[in-house]
């Protein structure tokens, strides 16, 4: 934490209950517009997929038609892969996305599979996986990487949005980069305090802390190696040996 850091003014709570509503009302035009939205989302085309795509999953090649699991719709999540690194090279900001997507029963219940297509092999990826305790569907895209993300760069993370007529898969969605952020609660909870997520990149009143997000502080892992979701797996003494000799 920035020692010495900056505070807002300091009022009487009625100027303050003022300023909150004042505020408020940006708010609620914000849902509205977010309402609005997805309203048009669920209006896009879609764009018919090979539901054969190859998949590698737990008992070998699979298809993208499986992931599906029976359901009706699949969110699957483009992992990022540093091909032969270790676990502490690997991307820290799909770690960052993927372990917030815990109980996935919520979206069971209204007939949505959530799974993730690593585009890496499917040994090391999965080792990855089981050493950060994730318990959702795993995946390997790599043997349909670029037909699954055509038009598209292929490496970055993607989330996409797919839903089935029976043994056809079609394409609703897309997103990347931001996009992503969607998947994680901890920068929801952290724009609602008064320092904010702490990076530099953030407009900020002079004087509010920002060490995040610099050289020496990366958003998502320090300098001295590993993404933050791995630090408690390391100091209890998880294995992160991914087989790839580092």
């Amino acid at each position: 934490m920035t020692e010495n850091p900056s505070y807002p003014p300091i009022v009487d709570r009625t100027t303050f209950q003022e300023e909150v509503d004042r505020l408020r009302a940006r708010e609620k035009e914000h849902t509205r517009q977010g309402d609005a939205i997805a309203a048009a989302r669920r209006r896009l085309p879609m764009v018919e997929v090979d539901p054969q795509l190859e998949l590698t999953g737990p008992d070998g090649p699979t298809t993208l038609l499986d992931a599906f699991e029976g359901r009706r719709q699949l969110i699957a999540y483009f992992f990022m892969w540093h091909r032969g690194h270790p676990a502490a090279e690997q991307c820290e900001g799909c770690t960052w996305c993927t372990t917030h997507v815990a109980e996935l029963s919520y979206l069971h219940s209204r007939d949505i599979t959530f799974a993730v297509f690593c585009q890496g092999p499917y040994d090391e990826s999965r080792r990855y996986r089981d050493f950060m305790g994730w318990t959702m569907p795993w995946y390997s895209a790599e043997p349909s990487t670029a037909e699954l993300l055509v038009g598209r760069t292929v490496g970055m993370m993607h989330l996409v949005c797919y839903v089935r007529d029976g043994d056809r898969v079609f394409e609703t969605y897309w997103t990347t980069r931001r996009g992503v952020e969607i998947m994680d609660n901890s920068y929801s909870l952290m724009d609602l305090t008064v320092y904010g997520r702490q990076e530099v990149q953030e407009e900020s009143p002079e004087g509010w802390p920002q060490p995040w997000g610099t050289d020496a502080r990366p958003d998502f892992h320090t300098i001295d190696g590993r993404p933050i979701a791995q630090w408690s797996r390391v100091e209890v003494g998880r294995p992160d040996d991914l087989g790839t000799g580092g």
